[in-house]
């Protein structure tokens, strides 16, 4: 620890710590008037015990750090269209998923050094072992099982985008260091998030692909960009804004809505709280365009995951406020709430749930043959073989009966380290923001049954970002911590 970072240093057991000026003690007396239940003062003065009778601080000139580069992923993965990638690195090439790589290179080389690794147990860490120990040892059986170079290129860029995913994971439940800065993250998520929705809407009211226009040099377009459909008659398309389909934005907006509710409710000034409101009526608004029903019963299980968080008057007000937005869309585009009504009244009709239902048959057939590892890690190629629009019948195929187990591991592992920190905390600002943590999980495990929803990036990403946002609040609320931040390594006698 360098002398920029010391607040202060006692080698007695007896006299106490000065770790911070007397002026700057002055920010933990004064409180700015009018601040909601939110505020809470920075964690970055108060003295840390790194060793015995050793104490500092995390004041540091640089705010470059780990919840820094996961905001360039944020912004990269959400503003930039899903074909856009580095030239030649097919679908891993995405500009987000290579900065995702980064962060995994940052983990692992932080664990080298004491100083830099986080110190404590982190169970979101030995869920993803879980997982990755799935995905290798399938991989270790497609490659004895002898595959073709398209199913051998596959399975290569399948750990690849696993490594990615780890990156994002670990380094958001590890590497963020105080709760402030998780806040910081979550509410970038909301912003990329509310322009990536935008475009949705006015290529939903212009009826034209305005993702067409975005040009980055040095990027390239892999295969076609997702485009507009028509769907349900009467002139009504469905949109993707950035995603690479349209049910992967409806589910991406269900993400952050639950999230926007929680900083409409809490953002430290009022003014931030009508931004964030705006933000998640945007947000929620449109998910009836993509014309999902994945997107509506995900938003559905996301308020459902916030209710116990709420009191009944707050339940009150959603309910007003979602009948107000559902209003709303029926005057501005008549026949759009008719048509979603009829994807579920009309399902059994339906052709893509009719196609869902006959992949059953096919799958299970292919199963037998290869039950427990599956025919090997990202080798069931679609176009080889069929489309399956459900992801756990593709983890089936992939990776086998004990990649469903690693898959139950991995999601319901971020629930429960969610409900944890929610039992454990103290306020109900960190309570609310659990439970909105919690309902990404839940959703993503849900909406995996209706399409494959790991072969989509901008899914993966965010999904990513709250497991690791779960251990990170494990992490804030564990009642063995020295500080709410970051552990710090003991520092040389």
């Amino acid at each position: 620890m360098t002398s920029s970072t010391m607040a202060g240093q006692t080698r007695g057991t007896k006299a106490p710590p000065t770790p911070v000026a007397s002026d700057d003690l002055r920010i933990f007396k004064r409180k700015p008037k009018k601040r909601s239940a939110a505020y809470r003062p920075s964690p970055d003065l108060l003295p840390v015990l790194v060793d015995a009778g050793t104490y500092a601080s995390r004041r540091r000139r640089s705010h470059v750090d780990a919840a820094s580069l996961l905001v360039f992923v944020i912004v990269l993965i959400q503003l930039l269209p899903s074909r856009l990638v580095v030239p030649d690195l097919t679908s891993v090439g995405r500009p987000g998923l290579l900065v995702g790589l980064l962060l995994a290179v940052w983990w692992l080389l932080s664990k080298l050094h004491p100083r830099l690794a986080m110190t404590g147990p982190q169970p979101m860490r030995w869920a993803f072992v879980v997982y990755a120990l799935s995905l290798l040892l399938s991989y270790a059986a497609g490659q004895f099982r002898g595959m073709p170079t398209l199913e051998a290129n596959s399975a290569d860029r399948a750990l690849l985008g696993a490594l990615a995913f780890m990156g994002i994971i670990f380094m958001t439940a590890d590497g963020v260091p105080t709760r402030e800065r998780l806040d910081d993250l979550q509410r970038v998520l909301i912003y990329c998030t509310t322009i990536n929705s935008l475009l949705g809407i006015l290529q939903f009211i212009t009826k034209k692909d305005l993702t067409q226009n975005i040009v980055i040099p040095g990027l390239t377009l892999q295969g076609e960009l997702v485009g507009l459909a028509d769907r349900g008659g009467g002139g009504l398309i469905r949109v993707a804004g950035t995603t690479g389909h349209y049910i992967e934005f409806s589910v991406v907006m269900a993400f952050a809505v639950p999230l926007g509710i929680h900083y409409a409710r809490f953002a430290a000034r009022q003014s931030e709280r009508r931004l964030f409101l705006i933000c998640t009526l945007i947000m929620a608004g449109s998910i009836p365009l993509a014309l999902s029903r994945t997107g509506i019963l995900a938003v559905g299980v996301g308020l459902l995951c916030m209710w116990p968080a709420w009191n009944w008057r707050f339940r009150f007000n959603v309910l007003v406020v979602t009948a107000g937005l559902l209003g709303v869309l029926s005057v501005v585009r008549p026949g759009l709430l008719g048509t979603l009504r009829s994807l579920f009244s009309n399902a059994k009709d339906d052709p893509s749930i009719k196609g869902r239902t006959d992949d059953y048959d096919v799958v299970f057939q292919y199963a037998s043959e290869r039950p427990w590892l599956g025919r090997g890690t990202g080798t069931f190629i679609p176009e080889l073989y069929r489309y399956l629009d459900n992801q756990w019948l593709m983890t089936l195929m992939n990776n086998g009966y004990i990649g469903i187990a690693a898959m139950v591991v991995l999601h319901f592992t971020g629930v429960f380290l969610a409900i944890i920190a929610f039992r454990r905390a103290e306020n109900e600002v960190d309570r609310h923001l659990c439970a909105a943590i919690a309902a990404v999980p839940l959703i993503a495990a849900l909406t995996g049954l209706t399409f494959d929803s790991f072969s989509f990036s901008t899914f993966v990403v965010v999904l990513a970002l709250q497991l690791g946002a779960a251990g990170a609040m494990w992490r804030f609320t564990h009642p063995a911590r020295t500080t709410r931040g970051a552990a710090v390594g003991a520092l040389n006698r």
